[in-house]
């Protein structure tokens, strides 16, 4: 019974670990990461749909992305959403593939990025804090059922304080990685 709480806190922390690492995927470095348009939206064939499912997105250099359609007669769609996305870029085609310059980001620019993700890793801290709690609560109930001894309890809630420094601690080494790479021109 323990270990089951002790399992679910750990998959829990997991998943709140890879939602941090998605949202810092979509945050936009100087660098080309074919994450960065994940998230936009095209109009494909009468339905909205997500970019990497009407096209292929590929990294051409540092600074640009080279975004190939599955279907030519899609390619001002395709451009028309990169261009009206809330990212600020500027898309070019080049015959069968749209590139997609990344500029240059400014030092303000990047300072209001690293505020974007120390919110972000702060929620993430939050979402494992908030699983520990939950975690020590079910002990604390097995405890008032007589479910569990004393010892038990006491050995179960320093595992999962454990598990919540070790998944807190990964969270500031992403954090750390990220501000650097936003840091770097």
């Amino acid at each position: 019974m323990i270990n089951d709480i002790i399992n679910g806190a750990k998959a829990r922390m997991d998943k709140g670990m890879e939602a941090f690492k998605h949202e810092l995927s979509r945050v936009r470095t100087g660098r080309a990461h074919p994450n960065l348009l994940e998230h936009v939206m095209v109009k494909y064939y009468g339905k909205e749909v997500p970019l990497t499912q009407a096209s292929n997105v590929t990294v051409f250099d540092a600074r640009t992305l080279n975004v190939t359609p599955w279907d030519r007669n899609a390619i001002s769609d395709i451009e028309k959403a990169i261009r009206t996305s809330d990212l600020g870029l500027n898309p070019v085609t080049a015959g069968n593939v749209i590139r997609v310059p990344l500029p240059a980001l400014s030092e303000e620019r990047r300072k209001e990025l690293i505020k974007v993700v120390r919110a972000e890793a702060e929620k993430a801290r939050v979402a494992v804090r908030n699983v520990r709690r939950d975690a020590n609560n079910h002990l604390k109930e097995m405890m008032k059922e007589k479910e569990t001894t004393k010892d038990d309890e006491r050995r179960a809630e320093e595992h999962v304080q454990k598990l919540t420094d070790t998944h807190i601690g990964t969270i500031d080494r992403m954090l750390a990685e990220k501000e650097k790479e936003l840091m770097e021109i």
